[in-house]
Formats: C-alpha cells, structure tokens, sequence
C-alpha cells in the first residue's frame, strides 16, 4: 500500500498541474491543512530535478502567503473565541505573559520551527493570536521557509537520483523515520 501511495504522488508530482497543487498545499498547511508541501515538493524535485528551485520558490511563496492567513485566524478568530474564554477563567495576565514571550523571542520561534518538520500553521497562528508584529512576521515567514525549501532543493538537485534510489529500496525506513521526526518536532516545540 505504501509503495501505491509512493507512486501515485510520484505520477502526481510529473503532472502539468502539480506546481499548483504544490502551492495549494503549501499556503494551506500554513493555516490549516496537516499534510506538509514536503509529500509533493520532494517527489517534484526529484522528477525533475532542473526545476527544483522553481518549485522551492513556489512552495515557499504558497507557505508565506498560507502564513498570513494562519496569522489573521490566530489574530481575529482567537479574539473571539478564545478571548471571552480567557475573560471568564481571569486568565488575562496568563495571556499577556504569553504575548510578552512571543514578542520577546518570537522571531526566534518563527525562525526555528519553520525549519522543523512541525506543522508551520501552529507557529502563524500563535503569532497572530500574541498580535505579533505582522512585518516582521512575514519577514522571518519568508527567511525560514524560503531556507528550508531551497535548502532542500539543493539537496535534492546534489543528490537526487540517489535519494530517489534510496527512497525506493527502503521506502518503509524512510516513512517511519519521517514520523519520528514529525514526532519530535512536536515534543520539542511542548518544551521550547
């Protein structure tokens, strides 16, 4: 079943339509969708591994964007859903140090989990929900998606047929370690 998955997103990924999906799932999995642009980034680039960067440039440009609507949900639907919640438990100055830490070192969160294989959506939305500068968030937005998209396309122009080889034969050691880091992505942002 895991090799018939590996396939159809292989045969996806050559399709004329796939630059468009790939933004498509980008700008969404910044804001709301599970799934990371990395599932059609890589199998993309390594089909057609000329136009690496060009799909690292669309899937940065499809996070970025998906990140300023993951930031308006944190800012306008935590303003009034969370809000009154936060109201009614006397939680506010619980909040407020939540906002002082985001502004204090939200530049380094959003520097640092936008490189982790962590859902990027729980970073734009906790920006907006601190209220966090929205230029500045953009900024970092595009720096470390566009560092970890490109830098996998690097990777995957240096060394893509023996990725696409390695992926292949080992195809279960590949997803399961995907999932560890998945997984430790989470239990690190539970700390940081």
């Amino acid at each position: 079943m895991l090799k018939q998955f590996y396939n159809w997103i292989i045969s996806l990924s050559e399709r004329p339509a796939a630059p468009f999906w790939l933004f498509g799932i980008a700008f969404a999995e910044a804001s709301f969708f599970p799934v990371p642009p990395d599932a059609l980034l890589i199998p993309m680039a390594l089909a057609r591994p000329p136009r690496a960067f060009g799909f690292a440039a669309i899937a940065t440009l499809g996070s970025v964007l998906g990140g300023a609507l993951g930031y308006a949900i944190g800012f306008w639907v935590f303003a009034k859903l969370a809000q009154p919640i936060i109201d009614l438990y006397h939680y506010q100055a619980a909040f407020s140090a939540f906002q002082q830490k985001f502004t204090q070192y939200g530049v380094a969160v959003i520097l640092i989990k936008g490189l982790t294989p962590i859902p990027y959506k729980i970073v734009t939305i906790a920006a907006g929900a601190a209220a966090f500068n929205f230029p500045l968030f953009m900024a970092a937005s595009l720096v470390t998606r566009g560092g970890r998209f490109f830098l996998l396309a690097i990777l995957l122009r240096m060394f893509g047929d023996k990725v696409r080889n390695f992926i292949e034969k080992r195809l279960g050691l590949v997803t399961s370690i995907l999932a560890v880091a998945i997984i430790g992505g989470f239990l690190i942002l539970k700390f940081i």
